[in-house]
């Protein structure tokens, strides 16, 4: 058991990342003419349900890993649209069409906490698309001809 001690410690703490971003990023909107938005206000939300799936996974984590990697691709895709959101608003506006209330100024925009949050939120994903990945049961140093 000791072998998956140092994986589900990473993960852990790149999942406790995400839930420090998620939380920090979009707290200051709450309350505001964005939170009230049709759109971003939607925004808003699934930002907040994905960090509480992130609290979720980082409480998880050590008993089921798997189980744990599968909240935080849920948590990741609930949370990429704000941050995409900040940094290239362009690119939003031209995959969801509509009535801003704001003029759009230019397609990408240097967040430094948005990047934060995306690049954090990739490590995770990848992270826990290779725990997926992986079966709990195999060992990787023992091949399978000495089986028999």
């Amino acid at each position: 058991m000791t072998k998956y001690r140092i994986p589900r410690v990473k993960q852990g703490t790149v999942y406790l990342l995400c839930v420090i971003d998620s939380l920090r990023y979009g707290s200051s909107l709450h309350g505001t003419e964005f939170s009230g938005g049709r759109l971003t206000g939607r925004l808003l939300d699934l930002k907040d349900i994905g960090a509480l799936l992130f609290i979720l996974a980082v409480m998880v984590v050590s008993f089921y890993p798997r189980i744990a990697a599968a909240i935080v691709l849920t948590a990741s895709l609930l949370c990429f649209p704000l941050y995409f959101y900040f940094t290239v608003p362009g690119v939003f506006r031209w995959l969801l069409p509509g009535a801003y209330a704001i003029p759009l100024r230019t397609n990408f925009v240097w967040d430094t906490w948005a990047i934060v949050g995306v690049l954090v939120l990739a490590t995770a994903t990848f992270l826990s698309l290779r725990t997926l990945s992986i079966r709990e049961d195999s060992d990787p140093l023992q091949s399978t001809e000495s089986l028999h």
